[in-house]
């Protein structure tokens, strides 16, 4: 069984494993976003109108990077960014000049969630700690709206991860994806109406105890 682990835990491996044993953020980023389109794909989803939300972060980039891996699988992908472009992150950045170059349509209009017939929801991981608003908001309630099938990177938007109370509003899923170990939040209510089927990606090989 994955071990469940607070953000502050995760947060103190994801340091340990970049900064003491020397694997890179993006690789890390990589592997995540391989693990998330095999367990997609394996779920036989509808892939004819794949729709990826994506923050400015490292979740976003995981989103683009998992946007990328199912183009070349032949699906049909759009990306919505969402968010402050200032605020990229690197590893981010590094992932939508690779989307650029698979020539991956993006936009800013939520409009294009409405024939989504599957949606990756990367906008927030687990370090949200304020009530999501404004265009995050916006975006958090679309995707609540919409009939498409929803997978969360990681953690829904705009759930906290270790009391799995949604922040203002959270992202409600049919399937999460936990990057390397379960969320101690997913086990509890309200958590539980937000994760959907949770499944932990914790064969990524990378963590040491």
């Amino acid at each position: 069984m994955a071990k469940t682990l607070t953000t502050k835990e995760m947060k103190k491996f994801d340091k340990f494993t970049i900064e003491k044993i020397g694997i890179p953020s993006i690789v890390l980023m990589e592997r995540a976003s391989l693990a998330i389109r095999d367990i997609v794909l394996k779920r036989h989803y509808d892939l004819s109108n794949v729709v990826v939300v994506a923050g400015y972060g490292n979740n976003g980039g995981d989103g683009l990077a998992v946007a990328r891996l199912l183009k070349i699988e032949r699906a049909n992908v759009t990306i919505i960014n969402v968010g402050n472009s200032k605020h990229e992150s690197s590893e981010r950045a590094t992932q939508r000049k690779i989307c650029n170059y698979y020539k991956i349509p993006t936009t800013d209009d939520l409009s294009a969630l409405n024939d989504a017939t599957l949606i990756v929801d990367a906008i927030f991981g687990v370090g949200i700690d304020r009530p999501v608003a404004g265009e995050y908001l916006e975006a958090i309630q679309a995707i609540n709206q919409t009939t498409a099938t929803t997978v969360a990177v990681d953690v829904p938007s705009g759930l906290n991860s270790d009391t799995g109370t949604p922040l203002n509003e959270a992202v409600r899923a049919d399937l999460t994806v936990a990057i390397a170990f379960n969320k101690l939040g997913f086990g509890t209510n309200p958590g539980k109406e937000h994760v959907g089927e949770v499944v932990v990606a914790d064969d990524m090989g990378v963590y040491y105890f």
